[in-house]
């Protein structure tokens, strides 16, 4: 079950897919493609989606990477992105209380991340009225999947057949469509209200909580985790992102009981009052407190150095590359897979095509294993 490549001291070694995904076809392997499901939340999920996607059975001819396929076989055959409805700020905050209907905003950065034309829809989707009204600071997407929701009168069904207006590569799926919020137990004993809230408070968060704290996922969502080959968490904010889905009864447990490779890919920076001075291992712990159970296998984590021009920017909000401690993320039963998976911009992202070629790696040599 060894990774495909393990990019040391960060070298720009690019990982491969195994020899058995490469120059045979399901009849020589014996196996079918995978099922991968990828829980999250924020641009953490669809930057990871986008590299998953190369991989994903495709409506109309596009360039794809030499490893994705096997004569004209994708390597996943079901990808399903679970993703967290928290969301009470910006213009997700205010349709959720105008029209009483479910954060659209990171299912709208999914539906884009994993539609077959994201460059035109990117520009659509993400397009932010900045007049009009009561159309100022909107996005486009988020009115589409508002008005398709009134349209379906359910908000599963809404993303639904926004998928397949969009010709998305994947299934997407909240992780809940109950009207759910977060409150949080601080470290000095006090409590928070609501994601933004949470999210603007200086003071740690010690615990998070979901009100109310029995809502349910979707039948789908379990049925997805059941039969993965391979379910990812992460990356994504540590406590608005990826804890929440966690908090969603029958989710953990259906993780923890899956037979899948279960990857945690590890943020590259902390993040201000969310993760600051947490370290890989820490990002684990917490991930363990909140699902009630040890639930990966391995941690993807970045250990390729990032330049001094960015973290100094990270560093006037206080923030810094996250610390991978092998050893604590190794006690903790949990692989550590380190390589050079950073991609720089005007801000520090994972590098979503080699992250997407080990994750396939993982779990393929889980199969043959």
């Amino acid at each position: 079950m060894a990774p495909s490549s393990i990019i040391k001291h960060g070298t720009a070694t690019e990982p491969t897919l195994p020899a058995a995904q490469r120059g045979k076809d399901k009849s020589q392997t014996g196996t079918r493609p995978l099922r991968v499901v990828a829980i999250g939340g924020g641009t953490g999920l669809s930057t990871l989606l986008r590299g998953l996607k190369k991989y994903a059975p495709h409506s109309s001819p596009v360039d794809l990477p030499s490893s994705a396929t096997t004569n004209d076989s994708p390597a996943i055959g079901d990808l399903t992105a679970v993703v967290t409805v928290t969301d009470d700020g910006g213009s997700s905050g205010r349709l959720r209380k105008e029209f009483n209907i479910l954060p659209p905003g990171d299912i709208r950065n999914c539906l884009v991340a994993l539609s077959e034309d994201e460059a035109l829809l990117s520009r659509i989707f993400q397009y932010r009225f900045e007049t009009g009204g009561g159309l100022e600071g909107h996005n486009f997407g988020n009115l589409f999947v508002t008005a398709l929701t009134a349209v379906t009168g359910d908000f599963a069904e809404a993303v639904r057949e926004s998928s397949k207006i969009l010709a998305t590569r994947g299934t997407i799926f909240p992780s809940t469509i109950a009207n759910v919020q977060l409150e949080a137990l601080m470290n000095d004993g006090s409590t928070v209200f609501g994601e933004t809230n949470i999210t603007a408070s200086r003071l740690r968060i010690a615990r998070l909580h979901m009100v109310p704290e029995d809502a349910k996922p979707l039948p789908e969502t379990l049925e997805a985790i059941a039969k993965a080959d391979m379910i990812t968490i992460g990356p994504g904010s540590l406590f608005t992102s990826l804890v929440p889905n966690l908090l969603v009864r029958g989710i953990p447990e259906a993780i923890a009981a899956s037979r899948a490779v279960k990857v945690y890919v590890c943020n590259l920076m902390t993040q201000a009052n969310e993760s600051l001075g947490l370290t890989a291992a820490d990002h684990i712990r917490k991930l363990y407190e909140h699902a009630g159970a040890p639930i990966f296998d391995y941690a993807v984590v970045n250990t390729a150095p990032i330049s001094e021009s960015l973290q100094a920017k990270y560093a006037l909000e206080g923030a810094s590359r996250i610390v991978v401690d092998r050893d604590r993320i190794e006690a903790l039963g949990v692989q550590c897979v380190a390589g050079n998976f950073v991609d720089e911009g005007d801000v520090v992202r994972h590098a979503t095509d080699r992250v997407a070629v080990e994750l396939l790696a993982l779990a393929t040599n889980a199969r043959t294993a």
